[in-house]
């Protein structure tokens, strides 16, 4: 269970991931959002997105890839990330 200095470290992140000077890369817009879900939400759940669905289907993936990473670790990464992007 994450510490109470790691989840306010990481809904600052989530505040500041809002207000970046500049719009992040799609790989990188990814990989936001995955770590993003993975602290919240845990493993990816629910069926792939169809083919006709790209966008669905990219974030799906990118979701499913953390599978198994701890929510500690997710968010972690999350606010390093943020933070490099500042």
């Amino acid at each position: 269970m994450a510490t109470a200095k790691l989840k306010s470290s990481f809904d600052k992140a989530v505040k500041d991931s809002k207000q970046l000077p500049e719009k992040p890369d799609n790989a990188t817009l990814l990989q936001i959002y995955s770590l993003y879900k993975q602290a919240t939400e845990g493993d990816v759940q629910g069926k792939r997105p169809g083919m006709m669905d790209m966008v669905g289907r990219a974030k799906y993936d990118a979701w499913a890839k953390l599978e198994g990473k701890s929510a500690d670790d997710a968010m972690k990464e999350y606010v390093e990330l943020i933070e490099s992007l500042k």
